[in-house]
């Protein structure tokens, strides 16, 4: 199977009329043999082997999994970090109160002894990648059930994993590419002690907040920095005074000669999730059913929590990383349904897969295959909306009813492991349970599941509503408010305070799991979640199964049948490379964007006072004097951002923006409104990602904050000119 699909990949590379340049999230350890050729006809002037190698340091050495959410990037010998500011908000966020709010003023450490270090954190590098898709995909049959397929599969994969000799800081994980077509290994190295550098104040790190949110033009500094620490022996251990900075088999030099208007640009990072692959039926079922369903949560959602925020400080620090997660995807949704209806994706679905039954020859297996696919979509719409309505009610909007999924593990080790591994997960619990409360309010987390319940139980068909949450059940009128409800819930709850829920958890385990158990809003969620596994996610996953095995084969039915065609595989938070080139773009009739932004349209956008486009005194000044120093452009202007055509998707937020020789010229950090579809549906004319300049992130830490010393530690350098003496 894999030499069909390898032959297939190679063969289309090579097909030049159908490449679209920028499309595409390559492995990085075939760039070599798909990708290298295209990279250096677009500009590229280093080798696929200066980007990765196991047998020297090279580009992927630099490049490191933030957190297992993000990309970030080591810019110095000495294991600094470079991540986006939404990427580090959480850290930022708990080191800042009231009294030393390091969100609102930034935070900038004078030396190592200054840097904060953050406790789960961890920063992962890829040491090498195996292609194991035929011991994975051993036995398995074409004829095989979808049931019996993965059996096979996870058999496989148990006994692969095993067979790696790996060192004690080493781990492997094996993904599948092309829905389970292709199977690679990856093995990692995971350092523990990050820690907390530089952040600049949020009127630059999220300037233009939820309003410039996914648009263009941008004006936003993006940014923190990090730190990796390893033991003595440059190695992974835990958190220690006695730890030491990093020393990296690579780091990016920093380019200052910026960007010019078709400049290569390749993005190296840990993309999510992409589906590009998927049928029309697919799509029309996310931008008609899915997505509005998902923006109307999230819009109810936003509105409280702005309400709260706006009128007390406290308040603010507390849910700004929670309103920012919300709002993140809320936005994308909508810039998603926007491009899907702009670029006519439906309809170029459609008329791609009449060619592919066109292309089919007679008695080809997969003559039915669209047939059965679109019928499964129809199958599983109900229950795809019902599971999407829950999921972000109960465990991503409502901060009480997902603690109470924290509590069921808890009854759950009780139940089915005895009070001994009760007791061993309990100071676990309890500083969970510290955490969780530092960063809620009850007030405005009733008011939430109060509107959410009511928008749940109208929009909802009546069989995906437990009896027990149906207004007949709870004496509510037609169309009347669950508000008073949940309110009397919550003030008979004993978890809706610290307080009250620390008592529980010093009870005794028998009495602290009865107290859990006879708690309303436990009940609640309780029901609730028995309810969804019966009756919603039970037939979901059902259907989900013979769903991805039609898919499977739709995938490589397509690269068996347009042998012309350019295939990638979808993203899935494994390490690729994207490349492009810096161009603007025309996303609608009459407006055309230049490719680039300057601190002049930061000073435009400022607002004195706003909650999104205020600016500090020290930013205005700088302003007023010019003072740019070496990281002003040509014009003498300071670029602040710039867009180009890589493909990237959430979990690039953080990527290096990487030119033609391997430096640094820039930061990834989101994607133009129109383009967000790239995640189904790639289109070169509107999809745009956005970089902070490299030159704003310096003129910042160096002009603006005053932290000159970290400018020092980089190694910085004029690749289209003469290169410049290393700064130490």
């Amino acid at each position: 199977m894999f030499r069909i699909l390898k032959l297939t990949i190679v063969l289309a590379f090579y097909n030049v009329a159908t490449l679209i340049a920028g499309e595409g999230m390559w492995l990085p350890q075939l760039l070599k043999m798909l990708n290298e050729k295209e990279m250096k006809s677009m500009g590229m002037k280093i080798s696929a082997d200066d980007i990765y190698s196991v047998n020297k340091g090279s580009l992927k050495d630099a490049i490191v999994h933030f957190g297992g959410f993000c990309t970030s990037e080591i810019i110095s010998p000495n294991g600094l970090l470079l991540t986006n500011h939404h990427c580090g908000y959480g850290q930022i966020q708990a080191h800042s109160s009231v009294e030393n709010n390091l969100i609102k003023n930034g935070f900038w450490a004078k030396s190592y002894n200054d840097e904060l270090p953050n406790d789960g954190l961890t920063a992962t590098f890829i040491d090498y990648i195996d292609d194991v898709t035929n011991k994975v995909l051993k036995g398995v049959l074409p004829e095989a059930s979808a049931i019996e397929r993965q059996s096979i599969i996870d058999k496989n994969l148990e006994i692969v994993k095993k067979s790696y000799l790996l060192k004690s800081y080493q781990t492997v994980m094996i993904r599948p590419f092309f829905d389970g077509n292709q199977y690679f290994a990856f093995v990692t190295t995971t350092y523990r002690d990050v820690r907390l550098v530089g952040a600049p104040p949020e009127s630059i790190g999220k300037f233009g907040s939820d309003t410039d949110n996914w648009v263009w033009p941008r004006h936003t500094g993006d940014f923190s920095l990090f730190r990796i620490y390893a033991g003595k022996d440059n190695l992974p251990a835990d958190y220690s005074p006695d730890n030491v900075p990093y020393t990296p088999k690579h780091f990016l030099p920093v380019s200052m000669d910026g960007i010019s208007e078709g400049d290569f640009t390749m993005v190296f990072g840990f993309p999510g999730r992409t589906n590009e692959y998927l049928p029309a039926s697919a799509i029309q079922q996310v931008l008609e059913t899915l997505n509005p369903a998902k923006i109307a949560i999230r819009d109810i959602s936003l509105k409280i929590m702005d309400n709260y925020m706006r009128k007390d400080e406290a308040t603010k620090i507390k849910y700004a990383a929670k309103y920012a997660t919300i709002a993140n995807y809320w936005k994308k949704w909508i810039g998603e349904s926007l491009g899907l209806k702009q670029s006519n994706a439906i309809d170029k679905k459609l008329k791609y897969e009449a060619e592919f039954q066109k292309k089919l020859p007679k008695g080809s297996p997969y003559t039915n295959l669209l047939t059965d696919l679109n019928q499964l979509y129809s199958e599983i719409a109900p229950y795809a909306l019902a599971s999407d309505y829950y999921s972000e009610i109960a465990l991503r909007n409502v901060d009480l009813t997902s603690y109470m999924s924290y509590l069921r593990r808890m009854v759950n080790t009780y139940e089915k492991n005895g009070e001994k591994a009760y007791i061993e997960k309990l100071e676990d619990a309890k500083t969970f349970t510290n955490e969780f409360f530092k960063d809620f309010d009850a007030a405005i987390d009733q008011e939430k599941l109060g509107a959410l319940l009511t928008l749940y139980t109208d929009k909802l068909d009546e069989r995906f509503v437990p009896e027990f949450l149906q207004r007949g059940s709870l004496g509510l009128g037609g169309g009347e408010s669950y508000l008073q409800m949940v309110k009397d819930q919550y003030i008979l709850s004993s978890f809706a305070s610290e307080h009250e829920a620390m008592e529980v958890l010093k009870l005794s385990p028998e009495k602290a799991i009865a107290a859990i158990k006879s708690d309303p809003m436990y009940a609640l969620a309780a029901e609730w979640s028995a309810f969804y596994t019966k009756e919603i996610s039970t037939p979901y996953s059902n259907i989900r199964k013979e769903l991805d095995l039609k898919l499977a084969q739709y995938t490589k039915a397509q690269m068996e049948v347009f042998t012309d065609k350019r295939f990638y595989p979808d993203a899935n938070s494994t390490m690729r490379v994207t490349y492009g080139k810096v161009n603007g773009y025309e996303p609608r009739d009459a407006v055309q964007y230049n490719y680039v932004t300057y601190l002049d349209g930061v000073i435009a956008k400022y607002v004195p006072g706003d909650y999104e486009f205020d600016l500090q005194p020290r930013m205005l000044q700088l302003y007023k004097e010019k003072d740019y120093g070496q990281y002003a452009d040509k014009t003498g202007k300071l670029p602040v951002c710039f867009i180009g055509s890589n493909h990237t998707t959430g979990g690039n937020s953080g990527s290096p923006a990487i030119d033609a020789y391997g430096n640094l010229i820039g930061l990834n950090f989101d994607r133009v409104w129109e383009g967000t579809m790239s995640d189904i549906n790639y289109d070169p004319s509107i999809c745009r990602n956005i970089m902070v300049d490299a030159r704003y992130i310096l003129w910042v830490i160096d002009k603006y904050a005053g932290a000159s010393h970290l400018v020092k530690e980089m190694k910085l350098v004029h690749p289209k000119s003469k290169p410049i003496k290393t700064k130490k």
